[in-house]
């Protein structure tokens, strides 16, 4: 078992900068592929971005390529999220996940929310204009 906990959720104007956290507890993190995806109101849930194991892989949807990146650090059980230039419509709730596996297989293939296992609780991100 895994648990999720987000943070750095909160409201920020468009243009500007904000860094989620999500700190891991449980199975071991360091074997596992975490990703982050986000959910705004009315729509379905959607992928965001996913890192290896070991950091060294990473992929992103295009909607935030050039303007998110995902990290993390083994020693701390922890996977970040830090997101620039932001736009009103990356406003959502976001959400941590972890995988069972080490990677996610990302060639020709968008991430699904059902490659990952364990869920955090969200956190809100408004970008207002």
């Amino acid at each position: 078992q895994v648990q999720l906990v987000e943070s750095g959720g909160g409201s920020v104007q468009a243009g500007g900068s904000s860094r989620l956290s999500c700190a891991a507890s449980g199975r071991t993190f360091s074997n596992s592929a975490m990703g982050w995806f986000r959910q705004a109101p009315g729509k379905e849930r959607e992928f965001v971005a996913t890192i290896s194991w070991s950091g060294s892989s990473t992929y992103y949807a295009d909607s935030v390529k050039g303007r998110f990146t995902i990290s993390r650090d083994n020693a701390k059980n922890t996977v970040y999220l830090q997101m620039n230039s932001l736009k009103p419509e990356d406003t959502a709730v976001y959400y941590c996940a972890a995988s069972r596996a080490a990677a996610i297989i990302t060639i020709g293939h968008m991430p699904t929310p059902y490659e990952y296992d364990y869920w955090g609780q969200g956190t809100q991100v408004t970008v207002s204009s």
